[in-house]
């Protein structure tokens, strides 16, 4: 499971005007830039088709001619299990991650199921396994249901909870963050950049994770994602 909200995208007008620095080409520039809400807080982008060629063709050049990647930000909330956000900080260089604290924080709520990744839990599976011991084949059979499984690891994490908060005793501190599951999700502010979610799109796109097939899609209905994609 991968939630992204709050997205905002800005800094189109510097990395415009910067593209033009090498060739002093800012009277080429047909882009425009303006408020386009009452608040006066919400600024629209409307690239020229000037601008638009030489971004594509920049970034076809390659990384060393498409700096104004860096300069296009992108900042928005994600909420994502921790096994993804593992994977997530691979890319360390044109991130930013202010992440909620599980150390700090771990204890503030009941654990919920609602809190963990879980789609592809089963509610019944035989599983059949062949053991070769010499010459001799044995088989073994046993059924699992894993939705069981996290409701008494829930169940286990909300007993420490309790007792943590009631005796303030570190040991059960430690029994909730040892226990805690990598399919616990995770709320974080972060901040990139068009550079590296370009990056990040051709790395990850054919992945096996759900979760980044998902934010490959939401890197689709970016401002001129084509500029990531292509």
């Amino acid at each position: 499971m991968i939630r992204i909200e709050n997205v905002d995208v800005f800094g189109w007008e510097s990395a415009i005007r910067g593209m033009r620095n090498p060739m002093n080409s800012w009277d080429k520039s047909n882009s425009q830039f303006h408020i386009c809400s009452t608040s006066g807080r919400t600024s629209c982008t409307e690239i020229g088709n000037n601008d638009l060629k030489l971004m594509q063709s920049l970034v076809k050049a390659g990384t060393d001619h498409s700096k104004f990647m860096r300069m296009i930000n992108v900042s928005c909330d994600i909420v994502a299990p921790r096994y993804w956000w593992t994977e997530y900080d691979t890319y360390k260089v044109g991130t930013v991650r202010n992440s909620c604290s599980t150390m700090h924080k771990i204890a503030a709520k009941e654990f919920e199921t609602s809190d963990f990744s879980r789609e592809h839990l089963t509610t019944l599976d035989f599983q059949h396994y062949d053991i070769l011991d010499t010459e001799e084949v044995e088989r073994i059979e046993f059924q699992t249901a894993s939705t069981e499984i996290l409701r008494l690891i829930i169940q286990c994490l909300n007993n420490y909870r309790k007792l943590y908060l009631a005796t303030k005793n570190k040991k059960y501190w430690w029994q909730m963050i040892q226990i805690l599951p990598q399919s616990y999700n995770q709320r974080a502010t972060v901040q990139l950049n068009y550079a590296v979610l370009r990056e990040m799109y051709h790395a990850r796109k054919n992945h096996k994770l759900d979760e980044w097939i998902e934010f490959c899609k939401w890197i689709e209905t970016l401002p001129y994602s084509e500029l990531i994609t292509a």
